[in-house]
């Protein structure tokens, strides 16, 4: 074993470690912007994603993912048990133990499935959004995953996606639109001339703690997407910290000047929005151009949150749609501008730019279509809305026969 392979896999699995606390960062922030009664639903979305998708990405996933490419769509090997069999990526990251690159694979996979979770918030069935999980990373993540980090189609063309904006964030985004569509609003949430009522969150703070959560397993998001410890590992943490510096501070002061006060919810919101737009570049966007980007994401989620609830009346407790939809396309398009290495901005003409805007197309398209029928089929056979009794006396009592407050009013 040299020195260069322990170092990697050693690095790769603290990175690991990192993503998968990222779970509790969305468990958090879904549950402190939701309403007490459904706490507990929220926490045990969040936990059976990982549950769901590390069994169904072992076993299936994976060989979507990474097995030997089919025509530039699928992997066709690597199922069941992908350790035990001679695929091209073990060769192709040799000083990476095996384990650890299936380890963190599986970390992106259940982080996509769990972007879902929010959008549909109190008012989904958790027997139905089980299988939502397992079709998301058991089949529609893996085969764009293929398709950009797989050897697939959209890799031959020039897209590249260095952690994820279009891969894992505007996956999980198009997913939550489709759920949350077609699951329809909370009750109560729309008038009947259509304005948007606010149903705030229980908890404010728990919300920004898992703001912060989020933020620090960025460090392994960015950094550990490199898969390997070297000058790019360290290189990236500095934009992935001035970008969501900026998008904080953008969040903050365009909240204040739209409002009349600094928004808490929208600062930390537009500093996850730089985080999730930034991850396409962030191995070769240079610091002031991380800075611009994060004001521009940051400034931007204050614009599309409000645009999905008030001119889309698309119910989206958490924003999930927005941060992680708006952000990852759009930073994959900035990606275009401000790469110094292939970017417009730089002198290197339109061509990048244009393979990641026809990757924002393919990607969003077939996420779309999959997941609205996914939704569809399960809203048609087994449902996907609660009764309306259930969502007024809460999900947690209801499906799970127990309250995550039990001495307070849970309404």
């Amino acid at each position: 074993m040299s020195t260069t392979f322990l170092f990697n896999s050693v690095w790769v699995l603290c990175a690991s470690v990192f993503v998968f606390l990222m779970q509790a960062g969305f468990a958090c922030m879904e549950s402190g912007f939701s309403r007490p009664k459904n706490a507990c639903n929220i926490w045990l979305k969040n936990l059976c994603d990982f549950c769901v998708g590390g069994l169904v990405y072992y076993f299936v996933g994976f060989g979507l993912m990474y097995g030997e490419d089919w025509h530039g769509i699928i992997g066709i090997n690597g199922f069941i048990n992908p350790l035990s069999q001679d695929l091209e990526i073990w060769k192709t990251n040799s000083e990476l133990s095996p384990e650890i690159f299936l380890l963190y694979q599986t970390m992106f996979c259940a982080t996509t499935a769990t972007i879902i979770s929010g959008s549909v918030a109190e008012r989904f069935k958790f027997d139905s959004y089980l299988i939502v999980s397992a079709v998301m990373t058991g089949f529609i993540y893996p085969v764009i995953g293929h398709w950009i980090w797989g050897g697939g189609w959209l890799s031959s063309i020039g897209v590249t996606d260095f952690a994820g904006s279009l891969a894992v964030h505007t996956v999980g985004a198009v997913a939550a639109f489709m759920g949350a569509l077609l699951v329809g609003p909370r009750i109560g949430k729309y008038t009947a001339d259509g304005k948007s009522n606010a149903i705030p969150g229980h908890s404010v703070p728990m919300g920004i703690l898992g703001a912060l959560i989020l933020w620090f397993g960025w460090y392994g998001f960015n950094p550990g997407s490199e898969l390997a410890l070297d000058e790019t590992t360290f290189y990236t943490t500095i934009p992935t910290t001035l970008t969501g510096c900026a998008g904080g501070i953008a969040g903050l002061f365009v909240s204040w000047i739209r409002y009349g006060k600094p928004d808490p919810t929208l600062a930390a919101n537009g500093a996850l929005a730089a985080l999730v737009g930034i991850c396409t570049v962030v191995a070769e966007v240079t610091p002031l151009g991380s800075v611009i980007m994060g004001l521009i994401l940051g400034a931007l989620i204050c614009f599309t949150i409000p645009f999905v609830d008030q001119k889309l009346h698309v119910d989206d407790p958490v924003g999930a749609i927005s941060l992680h939809g708006g952000s990852g396309i759009t930073g994959a398009l900035l990606a275009g501008l401000f790469s110094s290495s292939k970017g417009l901005l730089y002198g290197h003409g339109a061509s990048y730019l244009g393979s990641m805007a026809i990757g924002v197309i393919a990607v969003v398209g077939f996420a779309g279509i999959t997941t609205f029928i996914t939704f569809y089929i399960l809203k048609k056979t087994l449902g996907i809305r609660i009764p309306e009794k259930v969502e007024l006396n809460g999900l947690d009592i209801e499906e799970h026969g127990m309250l995550a407050y039990p001495y307070y009013n849970m309404r």
